[in-house]
């Protein structure tokens, strides 16, 4: 089923998202967890391209396929930089061939290795590119503006191409305090934006976690999150839970205050994933 039919006809929708392990040993165990995923009856369930958005594709068509035989909706990342048109019509047949009608298109990480060769620079291009009637596009939105990007105003510009060129829903890259996308969703309607924006939401695990976020993200963080930081500097396990507490209430107050779906970046973790459908279940 189509992403956006999913939208339509739910009054709220809570979907997972989940990376290919690096490792053909944990990649065999996966099928367990994606059942456990499938338990908690989430709307869709998205899988990036590789661990770390790295790896072989043919991963994330297998995960996104096992996906769908457990009974859930999937959504397949792609990302274009540093590929050639003829690589995208490669994976484009492989996910039809597996029955795959959803993708979230993206530019993807430049290489630091190797030059950004390829057809493509920016996502807008690629999802232009993509079977529209075949596939659900989907697109990722940033609160607090790409880390690239340095003008909001642009940012929001940005979106707005994205859509005109086919997205037909938007993820958000994760964010801890709220009223920042209040403030990027009003922005959006306000340049004509139609498409649904989804919050993502990601839980804090550890501090290294939260600091690689603001130096490759460009996340702020808002005083609860350095206090609970502080907290629990020499008690991990502590600041595992407040951190998933403290996700999961985020979760509720978006919801609260008109957020239509959830997306949760469930890292792997089912105990993250189980407490957030406990809490937003009342929703659905």
């Amino acid at each position: 089923m189509r992403i956006d039919e999913i939208i339509k006809s739910k009054k709220a929708h809570v979907s997972f998202e989940i990376f290919p392990p690096k490792q053909d040993m944990e990649f065999e165990a996966i099928g367990s967890f994606i059942s456990q995923l499938a338990s908690l009856k989430p709307d869709f369930i998205s899988v990036t391209y590789g661990a770390g958005g790295k790896g072989p594709r043919g991963k994330t068509v297998q995960l996104a396929s096992m996906i769908k035989e457990s009974g859930i909706e999937s959504l397949a990342h792609l990302t274009c930089i540093g590929s050639r048109r003829s690589d995208v019509e490669t994976i484009s047949a492989s996910l039809k061939e597996n029955g795959i009608e959803n993708i979230l298109a993206l530019r993807g990480d430049i290489p630091e290795d190797r030059p950004a060769d390829g057809d493509y620079r920016y996502a807008k291009e690629l999802i232009s590119d993509l079977d529209r009637k075949y596939f659900c596009i989907g697109a990722a939105a940033y609160p607090e503006g790409h880390i690239n990007c340095e003008s909001m105003d642009d940012n929001i510009e940005y979106l707005y191409e994205k859509e005109q060129a086919g997205a037909s829903f938007f993820i958000t890259q994760l964010f801890f305090d709220n009223r920042v996308y209040y403030e990027f969703r009003e922005k959006a309607a306000a340049r004509g934006i139609k498409s649904q924006i989804i919050p993502g939401i990601m839980p804090m695990m550890s501090r290294a976690q939260v600091e690689r976020m603001i130096f490759t993200c460009a996340v702020s963080l808002p005083s609860k999150i350095i206090k609970l930081l502080n907290k629990y500097a020499d008690d991990p396990q502590g600041l595992r839970k407040a951190g998933i507490d403290y996700a999961v209430s985020q979760m509720t107050d978006l919801m609260d205050n008109g957020s239509l779906g959830m997306h949760v970046y469930a890292m792997n973790k089912f105990d993250f994933a189980k407490a957030s459908m406990e809490a937003l279940d009342v929703y659905r």
